[in-house]
This record gives structure tokens, C-alpha cells and sequence, in this order.
């Protein structure tokens, strides 16, 4: 009993750290640095899937007037602001800090969620806020070689995660599914990524990418949408059978395990003060959850 309902978070984990894994690859190996490009081939294949797996009755999309999807547009906006600066910053950033400073959007939901909502907030969250908020900040003045715009990417990344949450949270487009929220934040990203594809300098820079013929670059992109596609499915999934404080939980250790694998994956050169930097966030992180189980209750 407690493997079956444990199973959807390992497959949640292993798809995470793959996901994660094979962006990297792309990113800082390769070193594939033209986003618009990227993302269009991962949106553009998630639509696909998406679409493609709603007709065979895999997943639920059952349609949505244009209403609906333009009162999304504002989610579908910083849905794209996440994956084009997290796709920027990740590519600069070691994952384990990469993680550290995403960790911050909680942080940007929590002042979010205060200010407009007036929600209290106990004691305990308060101080993991501030245990993620330090942190971070204490590692980025420690690892100045990564800025400024690694941190500048983060910071716009952890920004706009935080943002899409409150929006998600407070929507009124609550007919909408995860899958057809997904598939219009799909659209609306490929109509933005292609229409920056030239000014930006992607469209021509990437023909003179060494490795563009390379069948490592092809699987790597191959990869990245394929699993990105399958992270979607298994978070839909993990969300349907188990609480918010349970899916946060996964989250929490997904990350743990990408940021221990990721040392003997990536190149990544970690003091003392970093390793006390990452161990506090993610202790933040843990708080945070804690304090929301304690309100659950």
C-alpha cells in the first residue's frame, strides 16, 4: 500500500533529475546558448504530446472558449518569463545553486500572498523564509564568478515562478485543467519564442553552433523535450493523488537528489560556506513545508 502510493513520487524524482540532467547537458556542455530557439523545439513538442495524447484519451483536455484562455494570458506570460530566465540562468549556474536561488520564489509568493491577501503567517514560516532569503544571498556574495547575469536570470526566473503561483492561486480561469492551462502557456510561448527568434540573434547565431550536426546535440534535444513532456504528466499525477504538502515534499527531496548527483555529473566547485548555504536553504525549504503540514490540520 505504501509503495503504490510512494511510486508516482519516485517516477516524479526520476523524471525531475532527468529533465534537469539533460538541460544542463545542453546548456553547459554544449553550451547551446540560444533559448528562444530551445524552448520553441520544447514548447512546439509539448504541444504535440499534449495534443496528441488528448486525442487518444490519455489526458483530459476538453476545450476551452477564447474567453477562458485570454483571461490566462497574464499565467501564460510568466510561465514564459520562468523557463526563458531559468533556462538562462541554469545554463551559467551549477544546479545546486541554481536550486537555491529558485528556492526565493516561495519567498516572492509569500510577500506576494501577504500584501494582497493579508494572510498571517506563524512564526515558523517566517523564519524559513528568512533561512532561503539569506542563503541565497549569502551564496551569491560568495560565488561573485557567476554574476551578474547568472544572478540577474535567477533572480527574473525566481521572480516569475512566484508570481505564476499567486496567479495560478487567485485566477478566476478556475475551469481550466493543469494540461489546458499547460497547453495555452505551450502557445502562447511559441507565438512569443518565434517572433524573438531574430531579433534576439538566435535565429542566425545557431548556424554557426559546432555542434549543430552532432548526434549528441540532436538526442540531447530529443531528451529534454521528451522528458520534460513526461515531468508534466508525473507532476499532473502526483498532484491528483496527494496532497499540496505531500507534492511539496517530492519536490523538496527531487532536488536534494539532483543537487548531490549533479556534483559527480556537472562541474561544480563547492566550499564550506556554499555547502552551509545550500544545506540552510533547503532546511528553509523543509520549515516552510512543515509549517504549512501544521496548517493543514
Amino acid at each position: 500500500m505504501i509503495l503504490a502510493r510512494s511510486t508516482p513520487g519516485f517516477i516524479f524524482c526520476i523524471l525531475f533529475i532527468i529533465s534537469y540532467f539533460t538541460n544542463k547537458y545542453v546548456l553547459s556542455v554544449l553550451k547551446f546558448t540560444y533559448p528562444t530557439l530551445f524552448l520553441g523545439w520544447q514548447t512546439c513538442t509539448g504541444t504535440l504530446l499534449l495534443l496528441g495524447t488528448g486525442k487518444l484519451g490519455w489526458v483530459e483536455i476538453n476545450g476551452f472558449s477564447r474567453s477562458t484562455a485570454l483571461l490566462w494570458l497574464p499565467g501564460s506570460v510568466f510561465f514564459l518569463g520562468n523557463i526563458y530566465a531559468g533556462s538562462k540562468a541554469l545554463s551559467i549556474l551549477p544546479i545546486p545553486f541554481f536550486f537555491v536561488l529558485q528556492n526565493v520564489s516561495e519567498v516572492v509568493f509569500f510577500i506576494i500572498n501577504r500584501v494582497t491577501q493579508r494572510e498571517r503567517s506563524s512564526w515558523i514560516k517566517l523564519l524559513s523564509q528568512i533561512l532561503m532569503l539569506m542563503s541565497a544571498f549569502i551564496l551569491m556574495l560568495h560565488n561573485p564568478q557567476f554574476g551578474p547575469n547568472g544572478y540577474i536570470w535567477a533572480s527574473i526566473h525566481l521572480f516569475c515562478i512566484g508570481s505564476y503561483r499567486v496567479f495560478q492561486k487567485n485566477s478566476k480561469s478556475g475551469l481550466l485543467s493543469d494540461f489546458e492551462q499547460q497547453l495555452i502557456n505551450y502557445l502562447v510561448s511559441i507565438f512569443l519564442l518565434a517572433s524573438a527568434a531574430h531579433p534576439t540573434g538566435d535565429l542566425f547565431g545557431a548556424l554557426e553552433f559546432p555542434f549543430l550536426m552532432s548526434y549528441k546535440f540532436h538526442g540531447g534535444c530529443f531528451a529534454s523535450a521528451v522528458f520534460g513532456f513526461l515531468l508534466l504528466l508525473a507532476s499532473v499525477k502526483l498532484k491528483s493523488g496527494q496532497s499540496l504538502v505531500q507534492c511539496a515534499i517530492w519536490v523538496l527531496l527531487a532536488k536534494i537528489l539532483a543537487s548531490g548527483l549533479s556534483i559527480f555529473i556537472f562541474s561544480t566547485e563547492l566550499s564550506p560556506l556554499t555547502v552551509y548555504c545550500i544545506l540552510t536553504n533547503h532546511a528553509g525549504e523543509a520549515l516552510s513545508i512543515h509549517s504549512d503540514r501544521i496548517l493543514d490540520r
